[in-house]
């Protein structure tokens, strides 16, 4: 496998990736990966775009604006608009860069959401471990109205101070004692440095990203999905109820895949990120033979 780093445009920034192109391959698709919110190129989207290389899909793993080696400002915000057009920008690159005539994308986590919001620049779909979340759900995971309001009063006063003064207002993206992180708790994957905190990615969340990221609807997306999907999730990962409303709402066909795993087991753990893959692979190499 060959790696490089590549550099292209999105709405006035340079984004920055690594292509991982596999020795050979017979398969006419090339594939976009996008990981969890937070993350950078390093994380679970690099994990997922060296298997697909392995497998013999050229696989490009990016930082989104304002994360890792991309530019733009602010930093670390989680912003789903500006996310989803990188990933369409991703998608007209790889074209152009390895003359691929179609383009899948697989999504981990947040990415599975955002990539099926940007469906209209793919051929092909594998959501890994999906968090998709509605008005409903969303109320769910942060404490119902209070919960909600809160993060966004935070959220609004951020976005306030940085229109008035430049100053990006920082919380914790994960920590295991402060309320005000954007997770807390016993996120192991995030703060053990053998697995996700690695140097490149620092632990910042900018608060103004609360409203973007809350009011952000994935599942709504679901019925312009006409690409053909793969989901591959677990009852003990993140949100299955989402999934299944995704899944029932799709414009196309879907096939949803239940295997054993935690969230965090399919962003590290070896065989179940291998069995997500080998599914990942089945369904994209099914693209490519209907592609031609």
């Amino acid at each position: 496998m060959n790696v490089q780093r590549v550099e292209f445009p999105s709405a006035g920034e340079t984004l920055v990736g690594d292509l991982h192109l596999p020795t050979s391959t017979s398969h006419p698709l090339a594939v976009v990966v996008a990981g969890s919110w937070t993350t950078v190129k390093e994380q679970m989207a690099g994990r997922y775009a060296r298997g697909l290389a392995q497998r013999g899909f050229p696989a490009l793993a990016f930082d989104f604006r304002g994360h890792g080696d991309s530019g733009g400002h602010p930093r670390h915000a989680e912003l789903p608009a500006a996310k989803v057009a990188d990933l369409r920008a991703a998608a007209a690159f790889l074209r152009r860069a390895t003359g691929a005539a179609h383009v899948g994308g697989v999504g981990v986590c947040a990415g599975a959401g955002y990539l099926a919001t940007a469906a209209d620049a793919l051929d092909t779909l594998v959501m890994v471990a999906p968090w998709l979340h509605d008005a409903t759900l969303v109320g769910d995971v942060y404490g119902g109205e209070t919960g909600l309001a809160e993060r966004i009063r935070r959220g609004a006063q951020a976005q306030a101070e940085f229109d008035r003064t430049g100053v990006v207002r920082y919380v914790p993206a994960v920590s295991l004692t402060d309320p005000a992180a954007a997770m807390c708790g016993p996120f192991g994957y995030y703060l053990d440095p053998s697995r996700g905190a690695i140097p490149q990615w620092p632990n910042r969340f900018a608060e103004l990203s609360w409203p973007h990221w809350l009011g952000f609807d994935a599942i709504a997306a679901a019925p312009a999905v006409t690409v053909p999907v793969t989901i591959v999730h677990s009852e003990d990962a993140a949100l299955p109820a989402g999934v299944r409303k995704f899944a029932a709402l799709l414009g196309g066909s879907s096939t949803v895949y239940w295997q054993a795993g935690t969230q965090f087991d399919f962003y590290d753990d070896e065989p179940t990120v291998d069995a997500a893959l080998d599914l990942a692979a089945a369904h994209l190499a099914t693209g490519s033979e209907e592609h031609g």
